[in-house]
């Protein structure tokens, strides 16, 4: 069974940084794309980005694009997610998830992903 547990989350002030992290069980970890989703109260879970095994081709969604990175460490199973220049429509729950697919058109959808984290709070103020 794979766990995911998110941490980095709280409260910022629009303009201001986050660091999410999710670290990973198991010894599988870098052979599975790795992706960031968010979900806003009464809104669809939405693609953030997501990370290939190797750690390269990173993709993003327009809305974060230039403002977040995306990253892995696999000796340490952990998935990374910086976030500048916040701003409150980035206000959400924000979930990780391993994708067992090798390419960006798989890592835009939620329903191909197999295993989620309980998901960390990120609240950004005006």
């Amino acid at each position: 069974q794979v766990q995911l547990v998110e941490s980095g989350g709280g409260l910022v002030q629009a303009g201001g940084s986050l660091r999410l992290s999710c670290a990973a069980s198991g010894r599988t970890f870098r052979t599975y794309a790795m992706g960031w989703f968010r979900q806003a109260p009464g809104k669809e879970r939405q693609f953030v980005a997501a990370i290939s095994q190797s750690g390269g081709s990173p993709y993003y969604s327009d809305s974060v694009k230039g403002r977040f990175t995306i990253s892995r460490d696999n000796a340490k199973n952990t998935v990374y997610l910086q976030m500048n220049s916040l701003k409150p429509e980035d206000t959400a729950v924000y979930y990780c998830a391993r994708n067992p697919e090798a390419y960006p058109g798989a890592w835009v959808m939620a329903e191909r992903y197999d295993y989620w984290g309980q998901g960390t709070q990120v609240t950004v103020s005006s």
